[in-house]
């Protein structure tokens, strides 16, 4: 159940950061911009973090439990095809929750389009030794920003492959439609591998497995303030004394960049989320536990649901407010301000636990093999 009610803690932390996207504007101004925000706005853009960081770490250590349940060959085949099925409905379905207009003009390839594609790539790799997976992403999310310095343009005619495996930004594959790669996949593929070789922790007694997991995690917090007081590696921007302020200032130490992923983002995130992880294996059952246990259970279920939810409540305020502009990609504003985002967040979140309830105990009872992809 830990596993599930973390899940399902950054899940709900994600619709917050949706819904100040959709409600306060979040794609006319940066919320980490230290010269421009304030301290509540990018509080709420920071806890939210810790959601795509810990829900890729959570998958990779899943696909570890589907191995030693059903044997590598099975694991195998049922991750390149679900990661395909993954970055279909990216390009399809969850597309339309991010840009509600039916002519696919603009798409964002977010988390679950990384997500799937990090699923082929573990598909491949999940026939090696864990250990040599573990070290695998180690090396990617250590030392990728090593090639940090490597412009798409080197690549010439493929410089659109290298935007999508590290850089991200724009892409036009063809004439009248736009992609924009917001989740580049090399870094991700390595939070998966570094999950998948972690899932073997969680086969072990509950003491050791607590030990062992608060250890890492302080380990990784411990490797994050050591890294960021040198300010020479792991993230493009340095932190630095800010002249709005000492709270300013620690907020530059801890504004990392997501996109991609910087070592010390996955160090700051994956961290805390460790310790939390052992706390949640000790804590006894509890409402709240179970009630994040029931989103973490279903997490594509959710996922789809509340961002139609929010996009398109959002979208019609917007149209109502500015007309027929409102639906034109990428995003439109609602002219609303951060309070309507938390509401917003509130909303949504109670309003889905009872679908979400209600498709967790159609999972259970329910055993036939497509719903593994669901």
């Amino acid at each position: 159940m830990a596993i599930d009610a973390l899940r399902g803690a950054v899940m709900v932390l994600m619709a917050l950061d949706h819904a100040r996207d959709f409600f306060a504007d979040g794609f006319t101004h940066s919320p980490t911009d230290l010269a421009t925000t304030t301290p509540l706005l990018f509080a709420t853009r920071w806890v939210t973090h810790f959601c795509a960081p810990v829900f890729v770490f959570l998958a990779g250590a899943a696909a570890w439990l589907h191995r030693a349940k059903n044997g590598p060959a099975a694991t195998t085949r049922f991750l390149w095809t679900r990661g395909l099925w993954l970055v279909f409905l990216e390009l399809t379905a969850m597309r339309l929750g991010w840009s509600p207009e039916p002519y696919w003009r603009f798409t964002l390839l977010q988390v679950i389009w990384a997500v799937g594609w990090s699923m082929v790539a573990l598909a491949g790799l999940s026939r090696l030794p864990r250990a040599a997976v573990g070290a695998f992403g180690v090396a990617i999310v250590a030392g990728h920003n090593a090639l940090d310095g490597v412009a798409p343009a080197r690549f010439g005619g493929a410089a659109w492959l290298w935007r999508i495996l590290h850089e991200g930004g724009r892409l036009e594959p063809f004439a009248g439609h736009r992609l924009y790669v917001a989740y580049p996949l090399l870094p991700w593929i390595g939070v998966l591998c570094t999950g998948f070789a972690f899932g073997a922790v969680l086969q072990l007694s509950a003491a050791e497995r607590q030990r062992r997991t608060v250890i890492l995690g302080l380990g990784l917090v411990a490797a994050f303030v050591a890294l960021r007081l040198w300010n020479h590696y792991g993230d493009p921007v340095p932190w630095s004394v800010q002249p709005r302020g000492a709270l300013f200032t620690a907020m530059s130490f801890v504004n990392c960049d997501k996109y991609p992923p910087s070592l010390l983002y996955t160090l700051m995130t994956l961290g805390p989320a460790l310790c939390a992880l052992a706390l949640l294996d000790r804590a006894p059952p509890s409402r709240t536990i179970t009630a994040l246990a029931t989103f973490g259970s279903v997490p594509l279920f959710y996922y789809f649901m509340h961002l139609v939810v929010l996009r398109w409540t959002s979208a019609a305020i917007s149209f109502a407010r500015f007309g027929r502009h409102a639906l034109e990609p990428p995003m439109l504003r609602t002219g609303l301000g951060l309070g309507s985002a938390y509401a917003a967040w509130l909303l949504v979140v109670l309003a889905l636990y009872p679908a979400c309830r209600w498709f967790a105990g159609v999972k259970a009872r329910r055993t036939v093999w497509w719903m593994g992809y669901l």
